[in-house]
Formats: structure tokens, C-alpha cells, sequence
């Protein structure tokens, strides 16, 4: 089973920038979709981003279209989520999943269900 690692989590001011990594370890990304997902305190998780490894296609949730960025490093094995304009409202602890995917389309990426490994989750904070 594939162990994802994020990093890169911290407190930045409102309109900064911050870039989260998912690392993996046992398995490769070849063929899996990986997303970003957020919870902030009191809340539901929430789909961020994700990204097909093989066929590189992207996806963003409304809120963050524009401002978040996210993208794939086959030597490092890693996605990244570059995170530009960041608002208070983004404040939230961000975990990476992954779930293996052959056609490489990201139709239902949104859904929690559909992923079989997830990372402990990086704090990111925004003050106002």
C-alpha cells in the first residue's frame, strides 16, 4: 500500500504564498490520481485539487481556482500544491490521498470514498 507524507504547511500572512508537498513512499504515483483535500476546525473535509499522474489533467474546487496550482514531479515522485493569494478562510489542516486510476480521468475526484491512502495532514494557517 502506497504511504503519502505532506509537508510544507506553516503560518503565512493573508496574500502569501505557501507550497505543499505529498511525498510517497512503497508505491509510485504511475497511473494514480492524487488530490488535496482540506478540513478546517468544525468543518467536513473538502475537496481541494487533484491531478492525474499519468496524463497530467488538473482540477480545482471553485474557491480556490486561480490562486492554488497543483502538479506533479516524476524524479521526486511527488505533487506539490502551490498555494498564491492565500486568505484567512483558507486556514485549514491539508491532507493528500491517492488512488490508483488507469484511464486517467479524474470524473468523481471529489469523492472521498474513492481514495485508498491518505497522509496524516499538514497545518496551514493565514492570519488576517
Amino acid at each position: 500500500q502506497v504511504r503519502l507524507v505532506e509537508s510544507g504547511g506553516g503560518l503565512v500572512q493573508a496574500g502569501g504564498s505557501l507550497r505543499l508537498s505529498c511525498a510517497a513512499s512503497g508505491r509510485t504515483f504511475t497511473f494514480y490520481v492524487v488530490s488535496w483535500f482540506r478540513q478546517a476546525p468544525g468543518q467536513e473535509r473538502e475537496p481541494v485539487a487533484a491531478i492525474s499522474w499519468s496524463a497530467g489533467s488538473t482540477d480545482y474546487a471553485d474557491s480556490v481556482k486561480g490562486r492554488f496550482t497543483i502538479s506533479r514531479d516524476n524524479a521526486k515522485n511527488t505533487v506539490s500544491l502551490q498555494m498564491n493569494s492565500l486568505k484567512a478562510e483558507d486556514t485549514a489542516v491539508y491532507s493528500c490521498a491517492a488512488v490508483p486510476r488507469l484511464s486517467g480521468r479524474l470524473g468523481g475526484w471529489q469523492e472521498r470514498s474513492m481514495y485508498e491512502a491518505w497522509g496524516q495532514g499538514t497545518q496551514v494557517t493565514v492570519s488576517s
